[in-house]
């Protein structure tokens, strides 16, 4: 199953035709376009949603550039797109300071709006095991249909509707908590609070009040009562997320809470009665370290009603390009570069490399892969620590090309990777001038690498 992924466009725009046009060039790229025709309205839609880009209009009324300095103020990466007919050069340059990243001008052409949305809301199709969201915003999205990604999508679905605690097991990476969300999204339970706590990010003391609640003066600093997330889960799901680094005593506590539904708050001796559903993950192997004591075996029986367990990418790797066209979808529009093709290359070290990290690690290869390329071909050959980090065993790439271009193009990278891309440093590193630099990098922008030779077969977008 193909699925558009979640994206969302804010029109700020009064004139009927032109929002006509807008609305249709969006609806058939499968993007949702709402409309706003004033401030007030612009304001309160804003807040409703998730946004990935926003297009005002210079003369909608009562706008202006305020809208751009609203948006800005809140969400200052949010891309936003200026129109106006004819206007004066000093309001186009004064937009731009503003933080708007491009403005056009009317009547709009449906070919520069189609190229503005290729480089600021990618939508390529992605295939997709489950996903579901609410009020505009994705809650969860399972990228892939490999069999073993499906045979675990389809036992969290089965599962979802009782109320038996649920085992979420997987290397770090492998996305344990987008399937605690489908739990709790696809249970009778999904119209109540859904909370979670890191167990590893707090210590013992701590988590002990975060998830049961304190009275005033329990400890020193504890100055009001507070609920914890046992109390506030009422009715609902709370996730314990890494529940295998508590320590003894409030594994215990857990056990008791779990079997009898009911606590007491630090410092206090009310009985508090819950009626809460328990997901829990880990990364490490619970059965192992129940039975070798380090962790108690009632407790883990009591969280392990059903265990799920998530593959990880190397065993799944037919997920691979789908994973890479979503992460593309994402944060294409960081360089505003629009991707069209994969580079073979790229893929090859993909399906070698054996992801230690998982979707984690893929994700953000995918991420510095566009930040430092460029052109509509994602490839690695701007980004050769990547090539090497990938290789299997380490070993260090073949370069994809030894044309003297293509390796001054690679030497001005790394020079760049070294110096933190700072131009005047990486100039002097490579013994030029920081104008020269600067041409060089110009150039490379407009020019896609191609290769050893130039021509190859890319892997295209998905249609």
């Amino acid at each position: 199953m193909t699925q558009p992924i979640y994206q969302n466009v804010l029109l700020v725009e009064s004139e009927a035709a032109t929002t006509r046009l807008l609305l249709e060039v969006l609806a058939a790229r499968g993007i949702r376009g709402t409309v706003a025709r004033d401030l007030k309205t612009a304001d309160e839609r804003f807040e409703q949603g998730r946004w990935n880009l926003v297009i005002t209009d210079l003369d909608v009324p009562g706008t202006g550039l305020e809208v751009v300095r609203r948006i800005k103020s809140r969400e200052p990466e949010l891309p936003v797109v200026m129109l106006a007919a004819r206007p004066p050069v000093e309001t186009t340059v004064r937009a731009m300071r503003e933080g708007c990243v491009d403005f056009l001008v009317k009547p709009l052409e449906r070919r520069v709006l189609e190229d503005l949305l290729d480089r600021l809301v990618p939508n390529h199709p992605v295939a997709t095991a489950q996903a579901a969201e609410t009020d505009g915003r994705c809650l969860y999205r399972m990228v892939g249909r490999s069999q073993n990604l499906c045979r675990a999508v389809a036992l969290a679905n089965k599962v979802a509707p009782t109320s038996v605690p649920v085992l979420v097991c997987g290397e770090s990476g492998t996305g344990k908590e987008l399937f605690a969300h489908l739990v709790h999204h696809a249970s009778r339970r999904s119209p109540g609070p859904y909370m979670r706590v890191n167990c590893a990010a707090i210590s013992e003391a701590l988590l002990e009040s975060e998830l049961f609640g304190h009275e005033r003066g329990a400890f020193t600093g504890a100055v009001v009562q507070r609920k914890g997330r046992f109390e506030r889960a009422n009715g609902g799901t709370l996730l314990l997320d890494e529940v295998t680094e508590t320590g003894p005593r409030l594994q215990a506590e857990l056990l008791r809470v779990l079997e009898q539904q009911d606590f007491e708050r630090v410092g206090g001796s009310q009985r508090i009665s819950v009626n809460v559903r328990i997901v829990s993950t880990t990364n490490r192997d619970l059965a192992a370290m129940a039975k070798a004591g380090r962790f108690r075996t009632d407790l883990y029986y009591r969280l392990a009603g059903v265990r799920i367990d998530i593959p990880p990418l190397r065993h799944r790797k037919e997920d691979i390009p789908p994973l890479v066209w979503h992460f593309v979808n994402q944060f294409a529009q960081e360089t505003q570069r629009p991707i069209a093709q994969l580079d073979p290359e790229m893929m090859e070290a993909f399906y070698q490399c054996d992801w230690p990290g998982n979707v984690r690690q893929l994700r953000n290869v995918v991420r510095t892969a566009l930040i430092f390329g460029g052109g509509e071909v994602l490839s690695l050959a701007e980004a050769p620590w990547l090539q090497a980090e990938l290789a299997p065993g380490g070993d260090e790439p073949r370069p994809a090309s030894l044309r003297l271009r293509d390796v001054e193009r690679r030497t001005i990278l790394e020079a760049l990777r070294i110096t933190d891309s700072h131009q005047v440093k990486a100039a002097e590193l490579l013994g030029i001038t920081d104008r020269t630099l600067r041409d060089k990098l110009r150039r490379y922008r407009q020019e896609p690498y191609r290769g050893e030779t130039g021509e190859k077969r890319w892997l295209k977008a998905p249609a």
